[in-house]
This record gives structure tokens, sequence and C-alpha cells, in this order.
């Protein structure tokens, strides 16, 4: 019996998935994270992993990790020292930037820091044009004084080239690159025609750069964690790419940007494949961790894509607050992120309003009540206090917990300071952090345009369930949907996901005019390149798929939407589709289209998918998903617990629920992508709290909860046919 094994690190704990493949039988270990060193949590969940389940070596088909390396560097400004050769006369495109602000009333607005000071950004005598014809031609003769200058600069670790209009013609970019990398063995050198070969020039090599600064990092880690898994005779290491598939090392390295976002896109790719299961076609993912929260959604079984995002920030980081990050155009699913987690500091401003985050205990000391040193307020503290989480234990007893801390804490600092009961005083922590929560989930569903009663909340993460059904409430999400091991269900998604690479180049013309013998040759070296990929994965034929797409505006417009485009050779009847498809796309986004308007095509993508075998997620029919269920079982009959008033409230375990009905999913207009499957409708009515292994399920009163044949909770609300 095959097994797959998912890690992923979280800022307070490391959660390591197992699957075991013949079965769907899935099964978590959780370890603490360890800040100073992420590989030794991985390698220490990984043991704890294949000891608890008992995995051999020679059974592991398949281990994949989503890493927060790329984007730690990146926050934390602990990245390469990076060297930058511009065109002469350009070195200062990162300094310029765009005058995109995420205030525009804030005069005194820091811009984000530049990741090349600019004594390391270096110039070279070149000149290609905007139709990529040489105007300038290399200047050989500087090569060697450019390789002297970079020997010159104090501990460069990667060396970053971009220059003009390369993406039209890659001649001397190549060539600069060609002459460092001999001269400098070693050195890594990104070149942007390698990296990125699209348009808009500030793009093209912020990218560039953040994968030079993050590069040697994320080789460094890698490589080590690398070994370490050698030593246990696991199989060859695989990376989660922030678009939705796993990478191999080699292509993890080769574009060090594309592992930006790895773990949130995982628990995307577990969601998808839950409403695949069971027939849930309109989903919204809600990912709750010790230190964020990430949203996205899901159509009609699709999750969107976005190359317009920004890392590095402060606040949201993604594509929802421009002007605070470093931009980089590759593939991530679309989500909206926000630092909201159970670890998020409780804090008063100098008005004495209260505020949680984005400051996080994270691991190292953790909340109050872990008892490890911490001694500020937390989410997971104010829950502790008002009963939503066990006063006494979590992770079926591994974790004590120290409620008498947790009501210091939140005493000391919010209610003494605000003249509040402690009851009142961590309601109103809970409440801010939901607050903060529902605009994520408000930005994915109804500012892009979608009703969130048509779709169903899926809840996962370690904190994702106890704030479910608060959430709903607050959108009219009429469906809470909690899968197995929701404590490591990003986990979970690492082994559930395909192979996958993404390629684009820029092919710039109006729809209507286009070039098809130019535009059939790019995409055909592109797919030669996506296909020797596969073979060179060890991917068979039949499990083989390519897909393109291309990105396209009004003529008029400055940025793009990607639209998929049709295989096969490119006709003039393939163009006209890829129109339509534009117009449809626009009018779902924006509410408006106008097919009048000439279409114009800039970049081509291509994406190569290696297949994984199919599996499905379940706990076993006895309710032991794993051995220690045992451990997961409620510590506690029932327990007080605070909805406005004190409740006593029954404390179960997941298995403990009622079977649900078979039907269609609740509040779903069919013709819609209509959610079918099992309904919570006869379930057990709240309110009592659902305690496991790796989280605790709040369901409130006027919710229900039943459990699926396959394990997966239910929670609707008692008046699924009406509104508020």
């Amino acid at each position: 019996m095959g097994w797959r094994i998912g890690v992923d690190i979280g800022g307070t704990f490391t959660d390591v998935a197992v699957l075991e493949e013949a079965s769907g039988r899935a099964g978590i270990a959780k370890v603490s994270t360890t800040p100073r060193d992420f590989g030794a949590a991985v390698i220490e969940g990984t043991r704890a992993a294949m000891d608890e389940y008992r995995i051999a070596p020679d059974s592991v088909t398949l281990i994949s990790h989503a890493t927060t390396i790329v984007t730690n560097a990146l926050l934390e400004s602990r990245g390469a020292n990076v060297a930058l050769v511009a065109t002469r006369g350009f070195r200062d495109v990162l300094e310029l930037r765009r005058s995109a602000r995420a205030d525009l009333y804030d005069l005194f607005q820091d811009a984000p820091s530049v990741l090349v000071p600019r004594r390391q950004r270096l110039e070279i005598t070149e000149r290609i044009d905007a139709q990529g014809k040489i105007v300038t031609p290399l200047d050989e003769a500087e090569l060697d004084a450019l390789v002297g200058s970079i020997r010159d600069l104090d501990g460069v670790e990667a060396v970053a080239v971009c220059l003009m209009f390369s993406f039209l013609n890659d001649a001397h970019e190549q060539r600069v690159g060609e002459r460092l990398r001999a001269a400098l063995p070693g050195l890594p050198v990104f070149l942007s025609s390698e990296i990125l070969p699209e348009i808009r020039e500030f793009e093209r090599t912020s990218t560039t750069a953040v994968c030079a600064y993050v590069g040697p990092v994320l080789t460094s880690y890698l490589e080590r964690l690398e070994t370490a898994l050698g030593e246990l005779e696991l199989p060859a290491l695989h990376v989660m790419g922030s678009s939705g598939g796993v990478l191999d090392v080699a292509g993890a390295l080769r574009m060090p940007a594309a592992a930006v976002e790895s773990g949130p896109a995982a628990g995307v790719i577990a969601a998808q494949r839950l409403g695949d299961q069971i027939g849930r076609a309109n989903l919204i993912s809600f990912d709750m961790g010790g230190t964020t929260a990430k949203a996205s959604l899901i159509e009609n079984g699709r999750i969107e894509t976005t190359s317009e995002y920004e890392v590095g920030g402060q606040g949201n980081v993604g594509r929802w607050l421009h002007g605070t990050g470093h931009p980089i155009r590759v593939p991530v699913i679309d989500l909206a992120e926000v630092s909201a987690g159970g670890g998020s500091i409780a804090w008063l401003d100098p008005g004495g309003a209260l505020r949680v985050g984005p400051a996080s205990a994270g691991a190292e000391p953790g909340p109050a009540c872990y008892g490890r040193g911490g001694d500020r307020p937390t989410v997971t503290d104010a829950n502790v206090v008002l009963g939503h989480l066990s006063r006494t234990h979590l992770l079926g007893g591994r974790l004590p917990i120290d409620a008498a801390a947790a009501t210091h804490a939140v005493r000391a600092n919010v209610a003494d300071p605000l003249g509040q009961g402690i009851m009142e005083a961590a309601a109103g922590i809970v409440s801010v952090v939901n607050h903060g929560m529902a605009e994520a989930l408000r930005i994915v569903s109804v500012e892009r345009g979608h009703d969130a009663r048509e779709f169903s909340l899926v809840a996962f993460g370690g904190a994702g369930p106890v704030h479910a059904a608060a959430l709903a409430e607050e959108l009219d999400i009429p469906e809470v949907i909690v899968p197995p091991i929701p404590g490591g269900f990003s986990a979970l998604g690492l082994v559930a996901t395909d192979l996958r690479r993404d390629w684009s180049h820029t092919f710039y013309s109006p729809i209507e005019s286009i070039d098809l013998d130019g535009l059939n040759r790019r995409l055909h070296e592109l797919e030669r390149e996506a296909e020797a990929m596969l073979r060179g994965a060890g991917i068979p034929e039949p499990d083989r798929a390519v897909e393109r797409a291309a990105d396209c505006r009004y003529t008029k417009q400055a940025y793009e939407l990607t639209v998929p485009l049709a295989g096969g050779t490119v006709t003039r009847a393939t163009l006209e589709a890829l129109a339509r498809g534009f117009h449809g796309q626009h009018l779902r986004t924006y509410g408006h289209e106008n097919p009048e308007e000439p279409v114009q095509m800039v970049n081509v993508r291509v994406t190569a998918i290696g297949r994984m075998p199919r599996v499905e997620f379940h706990t076993s029919p006895d309710g032991e998903s794993a051995p220690a269920a045992a451990a997961a079982a409620p510590g506690e009959p029932e327990r007080e617990v605070w909805f406005g008033k004190p409740v006593r409230c029954p404390v179960i375990g997941r298995h403990d629920l009622p079977a649900a009905q078979s039907g269609p999913g609740p509040g779903v207009a069919a013709g819609k992508g209509a959610n079918r499957g099992e309904s919570a409708r006869s379930g057990r009515p709240g309110p009592f709290i659902v305690e496991e292994m790796d989280c605790t399920v709040v369901v409130p009163p006027g919710w229900r909860a039943a459990l699926d044949e396959r394990g997966f909770i239910l929670m609707t609300r008692n008046h699924t046919d009406g509104a508020k």
C-alpha cells in the first residue's frame, strides 16, 4: 500500500498529513514550528507521522512540502546580497517603480524597500528597441569590467540580469549570462528572459530581483532538507507552487518566486478536491492558522489564478493592496490574506480602540495559554476564556492549556484598561478578528460580483472551524463544511495535487491582425518545453496535459485578463473564440463588456500538468482516521461556553454526530453551479462543541451539524430556506 506525505509549515505548528492511496485514509501529525530552523520541524514531524502510522520508507510514493521560506525572507528582509545588471541608463527601474500606493491620502507613506541597493545596480552598454531590433550592440569590452565589479562588491550571493526588451530579443542578455556564469562559477545568475519573458519593465525586473534575492536562501534550505529526507530513505522532494501544483526541487530553484504562496495554495487545492468529492461546485475556502487567515473562491469547480501579486509588504499581502510590496508576475491562486490567526495579538491603540494583529505570538513564545512564556493576549487566549477552546488541553491532551494565564493576559491588557468584564473583553477580541476575516471573504466573493449565499464555506486550519459559523452568518453563507483533519487540511492538499509548471511569453498584437505563423511558432516552442519537463519527470503519456491561455485586454486598457486558448493550430476561428471568451470574462469580472471594442493579445501562457492518481479523503467508518484517534476523544462531557451569555454545552467527538440527509446542498440556486450532496438539515442542533485532536468545531445556537458518510461535518443554519 502506497502512502503520500505532505508537510506544511505554519506560524505555530508544522503539519504533516499522510494519505493512504488505496483507501483514502488520512491522518496527521503536528509538531511545533521551529523558527530558528524550519527544516528541523519538517524532519521531526515526518518521523512522527511515519512512526504513528507505521509507514515504511519504501511505501512512500510522494513527499510534498509547502514552504514559507520565500515569503519569510521577503517579509523579514533576510534574503541574499544581490547585484543587478541593467541596460546603461536604466539601473533605477526598481527604485522608480509604479505610482501605486496603499493609501492615496497618506503623504508620509514609505515606499517598499528596494531589494538591491543602488551601489550594487550595475550597467552595461547595449540597447534593443521595442520591436526587438538591436539599436546599440552589446559592448563586449565591458564584460570583463562587469565581472570585476561584481567580484569587488562585498559578499554578493546572486546576480539578476534584466536588459531592456530582452523578452523580445534575448541575445544580449544570454551573452551577459553566459559570461557571468563562466567567470563566476557557483554564483547563481538569474536572467529575466528565462524568469519572465514578458512586457512591463518594472514587474519583470522586480520578479527577477525577487528570484535572485530568495534563490540562495531557498537553495540552502531545500538542499539541507533533501539530505535529511534522504537519510530517512524517502523519495525525491517536491515543492508546492503558488499556482496550485507541485514542482520538483530543480524547477522550484529555477523559479523561486513560484513558491511564494505554496501553503495557502495547497489549502485551496484540497478544498477543490473536496468539492469534487462531495458534490459542491461553489465553495469559499477559509484557512485560519496561527498567524494569518486566507480565503479563496471556487466557482463551478474552477480555481482562479492571477499574475498581479505583491509580496513582502505590510498588512494584506497579495493582489488586493498595491504599492506595499514587491510585484511578482507568476501565476498565483487568487486569494485574499489577512493578518488574523490564533496567535494574533490583541492590543489597544493610542486612542483606546481594540486592535488584533498584525503582530503574532507565533510558535515562540506562543499564546499565553500555552505556558511557554507568552504574556500578551491572543485570539487563542480569548477563545480559551470564552470556552470555545478547551480550558485544559489541546491536541488530544498533548498540549496542556493554562486557562489562568489566558485569563490574566486578557484582563491585564484589554479588560481592565477598557473597564470591561473578562468575557466582554474576550468576546470583543473575537469580534474584531472576525470582522477582519469577514473582509477577506467579502473580497473574494461579494466584491468580485458573487452572491455568497450561493456558496458553501470550507473551514480548515487549526482555528478555522472555531470561527467559521460566525463568519458564515456575517455573509449569510448557508453551509459550512469541515473536512477530515481540518488542522492539517492544507498539508493534505499537498498530496492531492498534480505536478504543474507554467511558462509565458509576450506576444503583443491586436487579435484581428495577429501573425498566425509567429503565434503558432511561439506556442510550439513553449509546448515543447512543457512536454520535455513532463517526460523528464517520468509522467506517463496518458497522464500528461498541456494547457494554453492568453492574456488579453481592450486596446485602451492597461491590464489584462487571462482567457483559455484552444489547443491545436491557431486559426482565425480560434482567435474569434478567444475574443468571445475575453468579452465573457470581462463581463463576469467587471460587470460589463464591449463586443465592438478591438481585443489585444499581450502574453501567451502554457501550463504543463502531470496528473497524479486521484484519491478521496475520508475518515474510517469506525471514526478512527488515525491510531491516535482515541487521544482525540473529548476530555470533558460538557463545559460552559460564552455565546453572549454563559451556556452549558455538550462536548462531543466528530463521529458522535448524526448522519446527514441526502439531497442538494442548501441555499444554492440551480443553474449556477448548484451544490449537490448531503445536507445537515436534520443534524444535531447547536449549541455544542466538537473536539478533535487537531481542531475544535464550534456549533453555535441557530446552527445544526451532521456527518456525511465520508466523515465530513456539514453545518447549516436553522433557517436554510429563508433570508435573515
